[in-house]
């Protein structure tokens, strides 16, 4: 069983769009996810303009990967060396704990983590 940064069965991410490395909606990686898929997020424009500025652009379509593009608000995997790149220069987004792999607490602490929790409303 997949556990969650608080070692409790993970969480899906999201379905629509489908993401993860395995597209199945789970912030879950192996050993040849050279990106470790592992941050589930809610990404923001700010979020989205930065990864592009470093060479990943997550918001145009690549439709023979079944990938639409992402949007301001939309959940995704993120690999966590994108993220904590991201959080180190104000640009992080939002994170959903219970759909973060426990893999993550291997780059970063919890209480980092914990800082951009999405709290449900």
């Amino acid at each position: 069983m997949e556990l969650n940064v608080f070692s409790k069965p993970l969480e899906s991410c999201c379905t629509e769009p489908a993401t993860g490395y395995f597209r199945d909606g789970f912030c879950r990686t192996v050993s040849h996810d050279v990106g470790t898929h592992t941050v589930c997020a809610i990404v923001t424009q700010d979020f989205l303009d930065y990864s592009a500025s470093k060479g990943n652009d997550l918001m145009t379509p690549i439709p023979q990967w079944s990938f639409p593009g992402l949007q301001a608000g939309d959940k995704w995997c993120l690999c966590i060396s994108r993220w904590l790149q991201a959080e180190k220069v104000g640009k992080a987004p939002f994170i959903l704990l219970e759909a973060t792999h426990i893999k993550s607490l291997q780059y970063t602490s919890l209480e980092v983590l914990q800082k951009y929790a999405f709290i449900k409303k």
